[in-house]
């Protein structure tokens, strides 16, 4: 039995394919793997704040040594942090906006990627001094743009920041098996965007039968080491049992 985070980045309502299909994939899901858990978190609509100074000197502190002010900096970021640590599966909806994701979600990343929590630092280590420390998950990521032919492979491939920036953060905490679905020509509308929201919706329901097996131990070392800086999201969620 799996929990799955479902995460909405849009803030569009109804209008927005991302939703559309994130809802789908889920419903999908909870059919095929009856008894799983969903948690729901909107940050569209709920969008989470942005870190402070304030922010980064807790995180950056150690545990112990932070004070009750420290504390109730980092009190929501705690609450995502373990939001994201309960789920096995992440179901994540993004519409590419300039190439590259929304505001909201950037902030809610930057509020789960913190040091102690989802990596570890040890700088006694001179070969690979980041150490992912979330495993055991897999993450179903969504993407809606204007155009189409942003996947691998397409023309427009080179202009995506949307996925190598999802698959580098994600792989950089440990969550490496990740797949990606595209539903593209939101400009052209008609048979071209209905034509591209079929292929994705096929490709949702393949994806959502697909069985769940978390690896059983950790996986190797991240091959890179980005800066990193933990964050802290005001959204709420909403905890759903099937």
């Amino acid at each position: 039995m799996a929990h799955v985070l479902h995460l909405d980045s849009s803030p569009r309502g109804a209008r927005s394919h991302t939703r559309r299909l994130t809802r789908e994939f889920v419903d999908m899901w909870r059919r095929r793997h009856p008894g799983d858990t969903v948690s729901r978190r909107d940050l569209g609509m709920e969008p989470p704040p942005h870190i402070t100074e304030g922010w980064i000197a807790a995180a950056f502190c150690a545990p112990e040594a932070r004070t009750p002010d420290m504390h109730a900096e980092l009190s929501l970021s705690e609450h995502l942090v373990d939001e994201l640590l309960a789920a096995g599966v992440l179901v994540i909806g993004v519409p590419m906006y300039n190439f590259a994701i929304p505001a909201m979600l950037k902030v809610y990343i930057d509020q789960i990627v913190r040091i102690g929590r989802t990596f570890a630092f040890e700088p006694e280590d001179t070969v690979q001094p980041y150490k992912p420390l979330t495993y055991g998950k897999r993450a179903f990521v969504i993407v809606a743009s204007g155009d189409a032919g942003y996947d691998p492979g397409g023309p427009l491939a080179e202009l995506n920041h949307v996925e190598p920036y999802l698959r580098t953060v994600l792989g950089f905490i440990g969550i490496r098996d990740v797949d990606f679905v595209y539903v593209g020509n939101d400009e052209f509308g008609g048979e071209r965007l209905e034509r591209s929201l079929e292929i994705a919706r096929s490709r949702v329901g393949h994806l959502a039968a697909s069985r769940f097996d978390p690896p059983l131990l950790p996986q190797p070392h991240f091959s890179h080491a980005p800066s990193t800086a933990g964050l802290d999201s005001g959204a709420r969620s909403r905890d759903e049992t099937v």
